[in-house]
């Protein structure tokens, strides 16, 4: 089976929300690598929590017709931690398996039902399941990356920065095994500090930054970055006034400060919703990236 992402695109697109426009990106001096260009299939509805999970989870799985071991993505959706669905993120696991890598596009719980850091449970249990798995779907184990928007760009990016041993977030789900070795965000809220308390914030965290400021702090990002994180490729609408261009740039440079590879693809002329579904651009220079550092020793 093999789609590709454009036809998607066109749909989602909804004719008016393609917008022209151009994009800066930063640290793009690489030379592209070549990828397969390759048929895969699907797997739907594949349980991945445990049986005595709070709420059942699943995944979709993408799977290269790639003799193997293929390097994975754990693909995440955005939502305001409250709603929407895995569906969001299919034609971007389309165009990932079609460029030869493996792809788990993952639900998670959601607030208010449930409160941080459940949602950062999930993604670590999907990591674990995903390495796991690796000999079953011919995935590399050592090679597995981290795709998220949004709310789902702040889940993989938290993953990917608290999972040093010892760290309070990395317990109790095995965190060390669990960092992504690269991560692809878009539209990356990187400081709930800086939301001033707003509803989706409030629901998420249990209460406003007054009343829980280490939680605030424990749930941001930016917080967290060190010299062991992984390599960010960051790309973000210069227009969004829903996650302000100053999350991802603040997350961008405090990540370059501390020696970590970080790239930052501003997509001009676009809002938050605009620049996931004019992404297309966004997203082939994502699979670079991942093609770069997403491929363990294949790279």
């Amino acid at each position: 089976m093999k789609q590709r992402w454009k036809a998607n695109l066109a749909a989602l697109a909804l004719g008016g929300l393609l917008l022209p426009g151009c994009a800066s990106h930063n640290n793009a001096h690489q030379e592209p690598v070549a990828l397969p260009d390759t048929d895969f299939e699907v797997r739907t509805s594949v349980r991945f929590s445990p049986e005595d999970w709070p709420e059942a989870l699943s995944a979709d799985l993408y799977l290269p017709e790639l003799p193997g071991p293929t390097p994975a993505v754990l693909l995440v959706h955005g939502g305001g931690w409250e709603r929407r669905s895995r569906e969001d993120m299919t034609w971007i696991a389309e165009e990932l398996a079609g460029h030869g890598f493996a792809v788990m596009n993952i639900d998670y719980r959601f607030a208010p039902d449930y409160l941080f850091p459940a949602q950062l449970h999930d993604l670590q249990v999907a990591m674990r399941w995903l390495r796991q798995q690796a000999v079953s779907y011919r995935i590399d184990p050592d090679a597995i990356s981290a795709f998220g928007f949004s709310s789902g760009a702040h889940l993989v990016s938290l993953l990917a920065v608290t999972s040093d041993p010892g760290h309070p977030l990395s317990a109790p789900h095995d965190g060390p095994a669990t960092r992504p070795i690269a991560v692809v965000a878009g539209g990356l809220p990187s400081d709930l500090r800086r939301f001033d308390s707003g509803r989706l914030i409030r629901q998420f965290l249990g209460g406003t930054e007054q009343e829980k400021p280490e939680t605030y702090r424990l749930a941001s990002p930016i917080a967290h970055v060190s010299a062991e994180a992984p390599p960010f490729f960051l790309f973000h609408g210069n227009l969004d006034m829903l996650v302000p261009a100053e999350q991802a740039e603040d997350f961008h440079k405090a990540l370059l400060e501390y020696g970590v590879h970080s790239e930052l693809y501003m997509m001009h002329l676009r809002g938050h919703i605009t620049s996931f579904l004019t992404a297309g651009n966004a997203v082939e220079q994502a699979i670079d990236f991942l093609a770069r550092f997403g491929r363990g020793q294949q790279r």
